[in-house]
């Protein structure tokens, strides 16, 4: 008789997944490094967060130097002023979003 394993799921804090993009963004270590540091199941999840969150061009089929070359949000056209807004707005989000990672992070520190 087979036993059956069944596959567990994981969810992770959108800040955790960000402080992850942004150390292999960094140089610090490479996206397989990252999955294994941090016990990242899935062998592309990190690679899915570097292109949702990433700031540089994570898109299949790039070499790796053009990545790290070209920003996506390059742009040569000015944005609206509500475009311009609505960017504000995500960058003001996100900070708020590091924010709190990292005060969770200084709290557990400070309880260990």
């Amino acid at each position: 008789m087979m036993t059956e394993f069944k596959r567990t799921q994981r969810d992770y804090p959108l800040s955790f997944k960000i402080a992850v993009v942004e150390q292999v963004e960094k140089g610090e270590m490479t996206y397989k490094q990252a999955q294994q540091r941090y016990g990242i199941q899935g062998r592309s999840t990190v690679l899915v967060w570097l292109r949702k969150y990433g700031r540089l061009d994570w898109r299949p089929g790039l070499p790796d130097l053009v990545k790290r070359r070209l920003p996506v949000a390059q742009t040569t056209i000015p944005l609206t002023p509500e475009q311009r807004i609505r960017e504000l707005e995500e960058q003001l989000e996100l900070a708020n979003q590091k924010a709190e990672f990292f005060e969770s992070v200084i709290n557990v520190l400070k309880n260990d």
